[in-house]
Parts: structure tokens; C-alpha cells; sequence
């Protein structure tokens, strides 16, 4: 069965350029033209990604994406931003509410048919072993691709949990940004050190609030970071 892509924008050259394209790689796409329209899409339809553009008339992408993750129904769903080359601020703001991705206007299409591949590809896989990895109040279950403190399951984006169980599996290991994008985000990631930053710090405040009292990843100043 072919993976079910919704792509959100108000520009319907760009729609159609995207739907053309990724139905040539196989793909099913449905098409939404504001924010509202794509949130009535995802409640009928079971979503494998969401290309979004940020710049939406009725509910802009921002709040369509914080709905995405609110839901536990979506909240998993990997999506990739599209945003202006200036919207610098609305890209980090992206990033740290839980996209998986961005790609930058004007943008390739080949580029974002292989970010789509990557992220579904990671997206499909769920984990080597039945075991649970636990350390102090967390347990991560790879079977079940999720992850609990003190019981209460945290709502986590596919880039979080990837980062959280790679720096998890490999207790005590410090890793470089460089390292993370390419373990997690994969080679043919075309983004900045940085988004991993962005990543760590949205699952340290997860994390926080449910276990204020132990720190889980630690920052090793000017090397990486590391699960203790």
C-alpha cells in the first residue's frame, strides 16, 4: 500500500507541482489549500506525512502543527515545513514545536521527494528487539516505539524518540551535533547542526515535566551530548 502524504499550501502551482512529483515516486497525496482544510483531512484520513507550508490563510501552519502534535491520534506523523527564506524565526519556532524538517523556498522538488523517502523510511522502522531500555524513572519501549516516566507516557515527535533511544542505547557515549544528524536525520539531510540542539532541548522540557528532580541528557561543553 502506497504512503498517504497530505501537502498543505495556499498556492496551487505548488500543490500541483508536489502531487505531480510524488505520485511519480509512488506516493497517494491529498492536497489542502488552508490550515482548516487540512485538519479535516487528517480526522478522515490516515496520514503517513504532512508537507506544510507555514504562510496558510484561516489557521496558519504554526497552529495547524501544534495540533498535529497535540493529538494522539497525529502526534507521530512526521512533517516537513515549507517556509520563505526569510521566515528565519518561524523555522526555529517550526523546529522546536515539533517539525521534523523544513525546506526552504524556492526549493527542489528532488530534494523534497528525498527528505519525504528519509523520513518515512525512519518512520517505518520500529525497533530491533522486544526489550525496554531503562534508565531511573524512563523506560523506552522499542517495540511499542514509545517512551514513559513514572508510568506517564511522553508525547514524543519520530526525530525525538530517535534521538532519545540512539543517546539511550548507547548509555555514557557522548555524540557531536554532526553525529546525531547523521545517525538520526541520515545522509542525505540537508539541514543544520543546530536542529539538533532544538530537538534536545524540546525532549529535555518533555522529560522535565514529569521528572524535574534527574537530569537525563547531558551537555559535554564543546563536544556533544550524552544520555548518563
Amino acid at each position: 500500500m502506497a504512503n498517504k502524504i497530505l501537502v498543505v499550501d495556499d498556492e496551487k502551482h505548488i500543490l500541483e507541482l508536489i502531487k505531480f512529483n510524488l505520485e511519480l515516486n509512488q506516493f497517494e497525496v491529498i492536497l489542502a489549500e488552508n490550515g482548516a482544510e487540512a485538519i479535516e483531512v487528517m480526522k478522515k484520513n490516515s496520514i503517513d506525512l504532512v508537507i506544510l507550508d507555514l504562510m496558510l490563510p484561516i489557521i496558519d501552519g504554526i497552529e495547524v502543527l501544534k495540533i498535529i502534535r497535540r493529538s494522539e491520534k497525529t502526534c507521530t506523523i512526521p512533517v516537513i515545513m515549507l517556509t520563505a527564506k526569510t521566515a528565519e524565526t518561524d523555522k526555529v519556532f517550526g523546529l522546536e514545536i515539533g517539525a521534523d524538517d523544513y525546506v526552504t523556498k524556492p526549493f527542489s522538488v528532488k530534494e523534497l521527494t528525498a527528505r519525504v523517502k528519509a523520513l518515512l523510511r525512519r518512520s517505518d522502522y520500529k525497533g530491533i528487539s522486544e526489550e525496554t531500555i531503562v534508565i531511573k524513572n524512563m523506560v523506552i519501549n522499542r517495540t511499542q516505539h514509545n517512551v514513559a516516566i513514572n508510568g506517564q507516557e511522553i508525547l514524543l515527535t519520530l526525530k525525538e524518540y530517535e534521538v532519545l533511544k540512539l543517546l539511550s542505547e548507547n548509555k555514557g557515549k557522548v555524540y557531536n551535533r554532526d553525529q546525531l544528524l547523521n545517525l538520526v536525520w541520515g545522509y542525505d539531510y540537508f539541514g543544520e547542526t543546530r536542529t539538533v540542539d532544538v530537538h534536545i532541548r524540546h525532549i529535555r522540557k518533555k522529560i522535565e515535566e514529569l521528572d524535574p528532580e534527574n537530569e537525563y541528557i547531558e551537555t559535554v561543553r564543546g563536544v556533544g551530548y550524552k544520555i548518563k
